[in-house]
Order: structure tokens, then sequence, then C-alpha cells
């Protein structure tokens, strides 16, 4: 998404290893962001709803994991941050299954390969969520433009909770730019 001419996602890691998140509480009125130094305070942003829709909420988990692993990647500390960020939203599908796969991933290595490993997973998700929305859009444009051609008049299409790009890593699940003007 574009801000002011600057291409952003909701999430990424700065040059100093920290994760950087735009402020949802902020929003409409101010557009802020947030470092997150620590799997803290990665906790905290869930929890105090910086970050906001599913697809985000599991990004955010992910990097916490790897800002988790960067302090201390001990066993123990793998296990405390898991259970950590799972207690921010208990019931949040993408929370959870973005930590088991970091657990899983990062369990079997040495810990001295964790953080590494751990940064590259996050980022690799991230990857992942932003190619899945931008398909989603590719896909749902053909089927839109012809339900256009078919009714030769606006379509309005009413989308529920994670559909924009705030909820997600970027493009959101409903965004394709090519709908503009159908």
């Amino acid at each position: 998404m574009n801000v002011d001419g600057v291409p952003y996602r909701t999430i990424w890691r700065t040059e100093s290893g920290a994760v950087t998140i735009l402020d949802q509480t902020r929003l409409p009125h101010v557009f802020e962001t947030v470092v997150l130094e620590d799997v803290d305070a990665a906790a905290h942003a869930i929890r105090a709803m910086l970050v906001r829709g599913a697809p985000l909420i599991g990004a955010t988990s992910a990097y916490g994991m790897a800002l988790a692993m960067q302090c201390d990647s001990s066993d123990a500390n793998l296990a405390a941050a898991h259970a950590l960020l799972l207690a921010t939203r208990p019931t949040a599908v993408n929370l959870r299954w973005a930590l088991d796969a970091m657990t899983a991933l990062l369990s079997p290595l040495p810990p001295s390969e964790r953080s590494d490993a751990a940064f590259a997973e996050a980022a690799r998700l991230c990857d992942e969520d932003a190619a899945i929305c931008e398909a989603i859009g590719d896909h749902g444009l053909p089927v839109i433009r012809g339900l256009h051609d078919t009714k030769n008049d606006t379509i309005n299409i009413l989308t529920h909770c994670n559909a924009g790009w705030l909820a997600t890593v970027d493009w959101g699940t409903a965004h394709r730019a090519d709908l503009q003007g159908v």
C-alpha cells in the first residue's frame, strides 16, 4: 500500500534487527509506526490491538518469536515466548497457527541457529501472506468483471473482517487495483 507515495507493508524488519508495525489505534487521524524490539513489545502490540486482523496478528506473532530468539534462543525461552504470545489472543487461529509453525521449525534446531531461522521464517510467512492476498484478488477479478459485464451495472461487494490492507501484511484479501471503475 502506498502512503503519501511511499510503499508500506503493515509489518517489516528494520536494519537494526527490530520489527516495525503501523499503530492502528492511531488511525485514521495519525499515521504512526511503532518499533517492536522484543517479544514483550510484540505481545503488547497484539493484546492492545496496535495490529488487527487475523493475518497480521499471525505475522506479528511470528516476528515476536523471532525477537524472542534474538534475545535468548534457549528451549525454555522458545516455550515461554510461545505461551506469552498465545495468551494475547487465545482464540485467534492465525496467531496459534504461526506460533505452532515457528515452534515446529525452531525446536529441532540448535539454539545457535534459531534467531536467523526465526527471522527468515517470519519474513517468508509475511511474503506468503502478501502473495496469497494478491492471488485472491487475481482470481476474483475475472469473476467480478464477468458479473459486471452480465449486469452491465455497478457491482456492490460486501467484505467482512480481514478484507483490507491493514488486516494483512500487504494487499488485503479483497484488494485489487484493477477493480477501479467496475
